[in-house]
């Protein structure tokens, strides 16, 4: 959350707060505990990231999404079974797989903006914007569903 409002300054706290609020109280099983002993066993570039390998071990994760690629080198996870995944690589190959589901997630996400309301290309040039460009060229093809 920290590094969230760091790094996006037209994010205040008290959104990132809501919104870490929302997540948690929607996604069923999301929070993982008692990861922190192994924090210590650990080695990554950035040792401050070592509790989110700890967790996907803890949890069985076999994926972890993040923007951050270079702080999760592949020679670090492959002992845990684990790999690193750029969110628009994760988020294509989910619409490979389902895209019924996909475009309603979208939908919906779409929807709940009120402030400002987006249209289709609107809503997609603010995805591309945070780095899903693969994932908005897919999506083009089902811009009426969404």
């Amino acid at each position: 959350m920290r590094n969230i409002v760091k790094d996006h300054t037209d994010i205040t706290r008290e959104q990132v707060d809501r919104i870490r609020d929302l997540m948690n109280s929607h996604v069923r099983d999301c929070l993982v505990t008692g990861y922190e002993p192994l924090i210590g066993g650990l080695t990554l570039p950035d040792p401050d990231d070592r509790h989110v390998l700890a967790a996907a071990i803890l949890s069985g994760a076999d994926t972890i999404v993040t923007f951050n690629l270079k702080d999760f080198p592949e020679e670090a996870l492959k002992p845990y079974g684990i790999k690193a995944q750029h969110p628009d690589e994760f988020l294509n190959c989910q619409l490979d797989l389902a895209p019924n589901v996909v475009c309603a997630a979208a939908k919906k996400q779409r929807g709940s903006l009120k402030n400002p309301p987006m249209n289709v290309e609107e809503y997609l040039a603010s995805l591309e914007r945070q780095g899903l460009a693969q994932t908005v060229s897919s999506l083009r093809e089902y811009a009426e569903l969404i």
